[in-house]
Order: structure tokens, then C-alpha cells, then sequence
């Protein structure tokens, strides 16, 4: 398996436990919005210690970004990641995922599964082709919300932030089930997106089945 070392150029903070780096980008590589690679951190005890992140850079940029969620109630990779600085460096693997856009539908996030929707709704919004497609957004808390600002000036009023632990104005509260797909999609034939925690994915893709949509129009990382 290929690999590259390359260096953090830029750590952007997104939330309060949420950054976002960018990156060298090596020569000749491409991939395609949603997909993802695994990265490991340059430095002993951690080169082996790889991991999989999504790109939510656009193909056609300079550099590759990553945006990352830290989890700091264990000291794993995320952990570490977030107490890099620039010039520290990273290390790529092949690029790989089954998550790309087959047309207009429904996004379904929960938390840090937004990252490979990042890149493709940034796509069609640079292609200007993202009518006909609704963002469902499932986070704790407003402050978890990531990139909330651009993905309202992307998606406008089919940017849809639904909130679990916290009700506030302005967004919706409870969760993403049965009762919320059946008075919120209006076609089941369309295609859907869905990521997020694993149990989550299960749960919303055995919902979608029961609720008409089909199978072949479901995209999500198997």
C-alpha cells in the first residue's frame, strides 16, 4: 500500500472540539468527493496507529483538508491529531470509500458524519447543482454544529439542524426516526445519504427500507 508523508500547513479551530487541518496535497493524488483515506501521525509510537478521515477539500485545491472531531476521553489518534501544529507531519494511505453523489436527495448526518458530505455539497455548490438536495444535520447541541454558517449559505432554508440534548430557537429538537422521515421527506424515491455513528446508520437505513425507499438509492460506507 502507498503511502505519503506530508506536513500540516494550517489548523483551523470549527467548534470546540472540532478542527480542521490542511495539508500537503502529493503529487498525482485524486479523489473523489466523500471518499476518504488512513492517516496515521508521523512521530514514534503513532506511524502504525492509522485511521480513517474523510477529505472535505475539493478535488481541484492545492492542498487536502481534513476536518476532525477529537475525542479526548481516551488518548487515541484524535487526541493526539489535536495537539499537532503546523509543520508537524501526517501520513497518507490510498484513497478508498463508497460514498460519492448519485443525485439530487437526502443527506442524513449525525455529529462528525458530515465530513463526507462536506466535500460534495461543497462540489455542487461550486458547480451550481445543488438544488433538489435537503441536509438533515443530527447534533447534541447547537455549539456541535459543524461549519453551521456555510452550510446554511450552501443548502439555505434545506439546511435542517436537528438538536437531541438542547432545545433552542431556531432549530429542531429530538431525533432522527421513524415519525421525522415520514413528516419530512416528501419522496422516497429520491436517493439518500446517510452517516454517522454505526447504530445510527442501521437504524435510519432499516427505517428508509420500511418506509419505501429502495435499497439501491442508499448510499452510506459499508
Amino acid at each position: 500500500m502507498e503511502s505519503h508523508i506530508v506536513k500540516i500547513k494550517t489548523i483551523k479551530q470549527v467548534t470546540h472540539d472540532v478542527k480542521s487541518f490542511r495539508i500537503e496535497k502529493p503529487d498525482g493524488y485524486v479523489f473523489t468527493p466523500g471518499q476518504a483515506t488512513e492517516v496515521a501521525i508521523n512521530k514514534e509510537g503513532w506511524k502504525n496507529e492509522r485511521r480513517p478521515f474523510t477529505f472535505t477539500s475539493l478535488n481541484n485545491e492545492p492542498t487536502l483538508e481534513f476536518t476532525i472531531k477529537r475525542y479526548a476521553d481516551h488518548n487515541g489518534v484524535t487526541n493526539q491529531i489535536h495537539q499537532l501544529v503546523p509543520g508537524d507531519e501526517l501520513i497518507l494511505h490510498d484513497v478508498w470509500g463508497a460514498i460519492e453523489y448519485k443525485g439530487p436527495g437526502y443527506f442524513i448526518a449525525g455529529g462528525a458524519g458530515i465530513t463526507p458530505f462536506l466535500a460534495i455539497l461543497r462540489q455542487l455548490h461550486r458547480d451550481n447543482q445543488i438544488d433538489g438536495n435537503t441536509l438533515f444535520f443530527s447534533n447534541k447541541t447547537a455549539a456541535d454544529v459543524i461549519y453551521e454558517e456555510e452550510l446554511k449559505n450552501i443548502l439555505g432554508r434545506n439546511d435542517i439542524n436537528i438538536l437531541s440534548r438542547e432545545q433552542k430557537e431556531g432549530y429542531e429538537s429530538g431525533k432522527i426516526d421513524e415519525g421525522y422521515l415520514r413528516s419530512h421527506v416528501s419522496d422516497f424515491n429520491k436517493h439518500f445519504y446517510v452517516c454517522g455513528p454505526d447504530k445510527m446508520i442501521a437504524d435510519i437505513n432499516a427505517t428508509l427500507e420500511k418506509l419505501g425507499a429502495k435499497p439501491d438509492l442508499v448510499v452510506f460506507e459499508k
